[in-house]
């Protein structure tokens, strides 16, 4: 059988994800430290393993409403008010979803027609353009570089908006560079896309992970983009619940009642007893975030300070739980910098271009892991500069 002529060609086209091929490969290295990963080192909280558990022992294991648990979509409305003063009816405007990816991929379907185009900040995670390309549209990058703090500019988007732009894709705080949007450059983005019909997906999985005084703050709080956004997030990272497969969507009713359709024929429903752990989470985690986040942060501090003693120039970021510095002084690609210090030291990160070409010269380290693991790891990779003379 010729597979080639099965296979649909637009999937048969795209590359798997970087950032796992490269964990792949490290797996096959022994004793590597491996700092690739976006996954918490954190067990999930007692409390809401307990919710979960309580649910299995009694038996409440059946399907939900397709749109998720109404418990659950009341608690993700109340959660999205108390947080960040954003109000959803939790009836017709918030869907539960197989984590955040599945509410990405979802709004995209729901959105997107061949011919269209979506803007996507770079560099980003690795699902927005791929999930886009089989839609049919074209995606966009738009460059954002260190010295604006990797964040998307007015200028930049103003650039890159043409009669074919469907959708901006906003990933903020940023996985892989860890830059934040404060208010003060959502206005900046609002003023550009308010008299357009360009849509926002909101991607702020890592909203709760953000550190100094100011707190995350979503584009669907500034003034005249409640409409236009569509706001995704999810359980993993701020809660320590990657396994449990959980996220939701937040959107006008018009868009999630179409997110919805599609989630009805895709997936039915979230499994009963993630739904049940998100409400306990939702409702009783914020300290158990708070002390997450604390701990994220002492290792954030830490792991720029021993960049900038290795000799490695590094942003700093304000949120999610990543590091970007920049190798270029190293005289190497990103690639071969990341197979070298794999084969050599046994270090696993991931070669920024993972991420777009624009994270070219860049790797991003993953800073959820133990503090241990963390020095282990820079301690191997000073040798490695070391041992290139450029440090």
């Amino acid at each position: 059988m010729d597979y080639q002529k099965l296979l649909n060609p637009t999937v048969l086209d795209l590359k798997p994800s970087g950032i796992r091929r490269f964990f792949d490969i490290a797996a096959e290295v022994e004793d590597v430290i491996s700092l690739t990963i976006g996954e918490p080192d954190f067990s999930t909280p007692w409390h809401i393993r307990q919710a979960g558990i309580e649910t299995l022992e009694k038996g409440k294991t059946w399907y939900s409403a397709n749109a998720g648990m109404i418990g659950l979509r009341e608690s993700v409305s109340r959660y999205c008010e108390r947080h960040f003063s954003l109000r959803y009816d939790p009836i017709n405007e918030v869907v539960i979803t197989i984590g955040g990816s599945e509410a990405i991929d979802m709004t995209l379907r729901a959105v997107l027609r061949p011919g269209d185009e979506v803007l996507i900040p770079e560099p980003c995670f690795v699902c927005y353009a791929p999930l886009a390309t089989l839609m049919g549209a074209t995606p966009v990058s738009v460059e954002t570089k260190a010295e604006d703090g990797f964040r998307l500019t007015a200028k930049g988007l103003r650039e890159a908006i043409t009669k074919h732009t469907r959708a901006l894709i906003f990933p903020f705080p940023s996985n892989p560079t860890g830059a934040v949007m404060r208010r003060e450059h959502l206005e900046e983005i609002a003023a550009v896309l308010r008299d357009t019909d360009i849509l926002v997906i909101s991607d702020e999985v890592y909203g709760e992970l953000t550190y100094g005084e100011k707190p995350h703050e979503s584009i669907a709080a500034i003034d005249g983009m409640w409409e236009r956004t569509v706001r995704i997030s999810g359980f993993s990272k701020a809660f320590a619940m990657t396994g449990w497969r959980i996220g939701y969507v937040c959107a006008p009713e018009p868009i999630a009642k179409q997110i919805l359709k599609l989630h009805q024929y895709a997936i039915m429903c979230a499994p009963t007893t993630a739904q049940y752990a998100a409400i306990e989470a939702l409702e009783n985690g914020d300290e158990d975030v708070a002390a997450m986040r604390s701990e994220y942060d002492m290792r954030r501090r830490y792991i720029l300070s021993r960049l900038q003693e290795i000799g490695l120039s590094c942003f700093e970021p304000e949120g999610a739980f990543y590091v970007f510095p920049s190798i270029r002084e190293m005289g190497l690609s990103s690639e071969e910098f990341c197979t070298r210090l794999l084969k050599e030291k046994h270090v696993a990160i991931v070669p920024g271009n993972a991420f777009g070409e624009s994270g070219e010269g860049f790797v991003r380290i993953s800073y959820c892991y133990s503090l241990k693991h963390i020095t282990t790891a820079l301690d191997l990779i000073e040798e490695f500069i070391k041992g290139e003379g450029k440090a």
